[in-house]
């Protein structure tokens, strides 16, 4: 399974929850981190993986209840089932973890296109991108209530979707992905600060996920994209995370520093990320190298820590491909990757709190999506 060697597997029993020791392991040198890169060397996506995971997903996707909509009440008329409002992405509790479990589903349907579940996968599909759904999206997006409906983290999350798809699907979803391409259009210029903090909201995780689409469908937004990034974070130093906070799913730090890292050219980065973590190479700040504790999986904010794991996990194996490889801090960002997946790697598919959107995460941090 998710092993580049046999000892994999006994290092993420040593790893689950409760049986780590953070406080030494956040008060420890880099010699730690650097033996758990050799114990787990890369965990990566296999094809039984990605099916385990499309199977929570297809679980999921098309499940109406329960469902915590974003949605501001016009009038009675508004109160309508989920599936009314949203035919497309109504299922896997909102509409942000429905859109993001079917960009996993596509990616993953791509990656290994004889996957078991690949029938299923293409008939979710057909049912959910059809120009009657597409249709309903795109008219409550056209609601002047709507303005601010999933800005910006849903929006990316779309637009990354629409990127992923192939033929017929991306056809059909290429009018939502127009509309929300305009709204980043219209916004950034608007948005005269980032927002930093470590959930939905956080700007530099949108501006990452939705370049993909832009460096493909639209190269003005990728360039918008650019000159905000410079804009908000150029002149960010000697960063000083206080993370995280207790329900975080994003390191702020670290995903304003992937940003970066997708959005400058690397002559630029490379000066901008000495400054921004000019103490990495000495193992600090140790918050950002430490995985998080998770103390109740079931409660929908408290597992966020979960997907934090995942993220900075993500975060690290980008960061450290910027790096050269007799760079000490190369290794010190694998090591640390490695750590945070064995934290939380083995929690996806547990409680539906995670279950609906972990997944998700995972593929981000092992595919390097």
């Amino acid at each position: 399974m998710l092993r580049a060697h046999d000892d994999a597997e006994s290092l993420l029993r040593f790893c689950l929850p409760g049986e780590w020791n953070f406080t030494s392991a956040a008060a420890g040198s880099r010699m730690f981190f650097l033996a758990a890169a050799s114990a787990a060397a890369a965990m990566s996506l296999d094809a039984a993986t990605a099916e385990r995971f499309a199977r929570i997903a297809l679980g999921h996707v098309g499940q109406e209840w329960p469902q915590k909509l974003d949605l501001v009440l016009e009038g009675p008329q508004d109160l309508l089932r989920p599936a009314l409002l949203h035919p497309a992405f109504h299922g896997s509790f909102d509409w942000h973890s429905c859109v993001h479990a079917h960009w996993m589903l596509a990616r993953l349907l791509r990656r290994f296109p004889d996957l078991p579940s690949a029938g299923a996968i293409a008939a979710r599909f057909d049912r959910a991108f059809t120009p009657d759904t597409i249709a309903a999206e795109r008219a409550f997006l056209a609601r002047p209530s709507a303005r601010g409906f999933e800005r910006p983290y849903g929006w990316a999350w779309l637009l990354k979707l629409h990127a992923e798809l192939e033929d017929r699907w991306a056809s059909r979803l290429a009018p939502l992905a127009q509309d929300f391409a305009a709204r980043f259009a219209a916004h950034l210029p608007r948005a005269d600060y980032p927002v930093r903090h470590g959930v939905h909201a956080n700007t530099a995780f949108a501006l990452t996920l939705a370049a993909d689409w832009a460096e493909r469908h639209d190269p003005g937004l990728l360039a918008l994209f650019r000159a905000t990034a410079q804009r908000w974070y150029a002149a960010d130093s000697d960063a000083r995370p206080w993370e995280p906070s207790g329900e975080d799913f994003l390191s702020p730090t670290l995903a304003e520093a992937v940003c970066m890292a997708r959005l400058l050219p690397p002559a630029a980065f490379a000066p901008w990320f000495d400054r921004f973590l000019p103490r990495l190479a000495d193992g600090e700040p140790a918050a950002l190298l430490t995985p998080a504790r998770v103390s109740d999986r079931t409660d929908g904010r408290i597992v966020h820590l979960d997907g934090l794991n995942l993220s900075r996990a993500w975060c690290w194996r980008a960061l450290g491909t910027t790096l050269h490889a007799a760079d000490p801090r190369r290794a010190l960002a694998e090591a640390a990757a490695e750590r945070h997946l064995a934290a939380s790697l083995a929690e996806v598919g547990g409680h539906y709190m995670g279950a609906h959107w972990l997944a998700s995460f995972a593929v981000l941090a092992l595919d390097g999506a």
